[in-house]
């Protein structure tokens, strides 16, 4: 059976682990002790988002990460999938199905006007997980710009 279990500071580790491999599938750097830390801030805020293993059982195949913020455009509260991630033995089997639809159910219950996520360019799959799932590409670019710490 797949549940999706709310992440807790006991299960910091696990999750920043699944990070470390989700980010080298595109080379994306990624900071252990940073993500460590950004956790701890993160689940000391509900406003913040919330986060879940994907689990079967009590094996881990996965993690969602969803954030908020809130937009005039679209009226309200905006959820961002930010991360979406199974380990390559649970991909194919319907289980990301089954996460956007949870993540579906769980944003609209918290009253958010919309889900945006990111999907690399070259991830076929994901797009057509997502298409089939009611999600469509938005007319603009999203720019970035970073903030460099002092």
């Amino acid at each position: 059976m797949i549940t999706f279990e709310k992440l807790t500071s006991e299960n910091i580790d696990i999750i920043v682990a699944m990070m470390q491999d989700f980010y080298a599938i595109d080379g994306y750097d990624i900071d252990p002790i940073v993500s460590r830390e950004n956790f701890r801030i993160f689940l000391d805020d509900e406003k913040l988002g919330q986060s879940w293993l994907i689990k079967e059982n009590d094996l881990v195949l996965g993690y969602i990460i969803v954030v908020y913020f809130f937009s005039f455009e679209f009226k309200g509260t905006v959820a961002l999938l930010d991360e979406l991630y199974l380990n390559a033995d649970a991909r194919g089997k319907g289980l990301g199905k089954k996460a956007v639809e949870f993540v579906k159910e769980y944003v609209q219950d918290k009253g958010c006007k919309l889900v945006l996520l990111e999907v690399e360019p070259h991830n076929l799959p994901a797009q057509k997980l997502y298409e089939s799932q009611g999600f469509g590409f938005h007319p603009r670019n999203i720019m970035r710009y970073g903030i460099k710490n002092n």
